[in-house]
């Protein structure tokens, strides 16, 4: 008998009604806007009414991801329903799947066999409409840019200096740079133009990173749009509130703002809402859910994207430090599999026991773990998301070398078994809470220190490099943002998932080696500085084979492929 796939397992959960899982999170109905019968928002008046202390805040991350896969959602999920089933009362709080992946090679992000959440192909899909609202407010703001130039440039922009590009919530690589305003007159100015993917958009990390709807319009008025004609030291910047535009903006974020609920398999509540990229933007889910999560909960277990060096490190040095968070545990999710194939292995030949590959490999593992041991000092452990495959021999290994660090290991079968899967982790994350994180520390200063050494610090510590270079570009960027006086922000490192380098090809966890930063920018509305390096973009393309051309759906309407 062969094993289901995700989607024909979400389909077979009876879910409860929304209004159940709320009344069950401590949810009054008339703090429920409905969508459908399985999806709510949460209204934003619900914290005024929550007078409570907040819950422990357990974070799950991961190795750098590969091929062979990890897992971290689908463990985030398990851990979720394990902790309900120890008797605890956990929410969890993770990032809304962007269309890209879903329709190019990753699939659906919703967790998988027995460990996800519900409805799943709402969730991959259009969802409540949050993404379609952000690319609505993104693009309102570029037409706003352009039709002012168009009407008379009251704002004095050049043309050749706007920075605001325009979104859409799919790979399409054709549109990463183009040529728009052709026609006559009336059809605009041409000029040199892109799109980014949504969840790469400015828009979309200021609204992760807001407190509240006024806190939005505020950083939104913030946004740079580009710059007026004239020398480089006498060009000023524009902003969408010059443009008058952030609080039609905030206006269509209105309802997008407010975080969606919904349920696991085992229908403990999930809050799902935004979804930055980790490898381009923070890659978190939003503050206004992670605070909603801790005050509804005891346990409030969230995600940050692809390896800790990209979503942990963006998690706590930049979103802990403006939300004011502070990690009772950290989860790093780890597979024999993707330690093998870091140690050279095929994926072929992942299914083959190879204690030599995996040692080679585990050196990823243990630069994740000592970085949040011994650079931002909070309580871990490392999660082994299993499969068939994994021999007692490699198992042991993993163990054996992560007690070296003083880190238990734990077993998860969260895929097969669900919350059942996860009870030896979930009891290991109560201990962990349960210990002082009071020496949590940031792996930089923001004050004081330059942009070059914040990079530097990200760099050393917690990619395990050399230095950071920059191109003659990138070094004219930087001395233009510090004397703007944005030398005291955090920065966003925008750079490849698969490796602790800026080169996608080096795996495992090499040393020695200098990251360039080929391009600077000032994300002014989110408040931190975007560092491009190596060949990352902010705008993917789809696979030779994408997943799309797997995705089907019948005269009923039951969706097949969707994984």
């Amino acid at each position: 008998m062969g094993y289901k796939s995700d989607i024909e397992i979400a389909q077979e959960c009876v879910m409860d009604p929304i209004s159940k899982v709320a009344e069950a999170a401590g949810i009054d109905e008339e703090y429920l806007e409905y969508y459908g019968k399985y999806k709510a928002k949460i209204s934003d008046k619900l914290m005024d009414k929550l007078d409570k202390p907040d819950g422990k805040l357990v974070l799950v991350t991961a190795i750098n991801p590969t091929p062979a896969g990890e897992g971290k959602t689908t463990t985030s999920i398990g851990l979720i329903d394990a902790l309900s089933r120890l008797g605890k009362h956990p929410v969890g709080a993770i990032r809304e799947p962007s269309m890209g992946p879903v329709f190019g090679v990753k699939g659906g992000a919703a967790g998988g066999g027995y460990a996800q959440v519900v409805p799943m192909e709402d969730i991959n899909l259009h969802f409540t409409g949050d993404m379609h609202a952000i690319g609505a407010a993104n693009n309102l703001l570029a037409a706003m840019v352009d039709n002012s130039i168009q009407q008379g440039n009251p704002f004095n922009i050049d043309p050749r200096k706007v920075i605001w590009r325009r979104c859409v919530d799919m790979n399409d690589r054709q549109l990463r740079n183009v040529i728009d305003g052709l026609g006559t007159r009336l059809d605009g100015v041409p000029r040199s133009d892109g799109f980014d993917i949504t969840v790469a958009s400015e828009v979309m990390a200021t609204f992760c990173l807001a407190k509240d709807l006024m806190d939005l319009k505020q950083r939104l008025s913030k946004l740079i749009v580009g710059y007026t004609y004239g020398k480089a030291s006498e060009e000023k910047p524009v902003t969408a509130g010059d443009l008058g535009a952030a609080g039609a903006m905030t206006a269509l974020l209105k309802d997008a703002i407010k975080p969606n609920l919904v349920q696991t398999l085992e229908h403990t509540p999930v809050l799902v809402h935004g979804g930055p990229f980790a490898n381009i933007a923070h890659g978190c889910n939003s503050v206004i859910a992670t605070r909603t999560a801790l005050k509804l909960g005891d346990y409030c277990v969230t995600e940050a994207g692809f390896g800790a060096d990209l979503g942990a490190e963006k998690f706590l040095d930049i979103k802990c430090r403006f939300a004011g968070l502070k990690p009772n545990a950290v989860v790093i999710v780890a597979t024999v599999r993707a330690l093998k194939y870091n140690g050279g292995v095929a994926k072929a030949d992942l299914n083959n026991e190879n204690l030599e590959a995996l040692e080679k490999g585990l050196p990823n593992l243990l630069k994740h773990v000592s970085n949040i041991k011994n650079v931002y000092h909070l309580p871990c452990v490392v999660a082994i998301n299993a499969f068939p495959t994994d021999t007692k021999a490699e198992l042991d290994l993993v163990e054996e070398k992560c007690k070296e660090l003083g880190v238990n290991v734990c077993l998860s079968e969260v895929w097969a078994k669900g919350g059942e899967g996860g009870i030896d982790l979930a009891k290991e994350v109560v201990r962990l809470c349960e210990q002082d994180n009071s020496t949590f520390t940031y792996s930089y200063e923001l004050e004081g220190t330059s942009i070059e050494d914040k990079l530097n610090a990200i760099v050393q510590k917690v990619y395990g490099g050399d230095h950071v270079e920059f191109t003659a570009n990138a070094k004219k960027q930087m001395k233009k943002l510090e004397d703007a006086g944005y030398s005291n922000v955090p920065i966003c490192v925008a750079k490849t998932q698969y490796s602790l380098t800026d080169d996608p090809t080096r795996l495992g966890a090499p040393s020695g080696f200098v990251v360039t930063v080929r391009n600077l920018k000032i994300s002014a509305g989110a408040g931190f500085i975007v560092a491009l390096t190596g060949e990352i973009s902010t705008m993917p393309g789809l696979p030779k084979h994408p997943a799309a051309m797997d995705i089907d759906v019948d005269e009923n309407g039951k969706i097949t492929g969707l994984f």
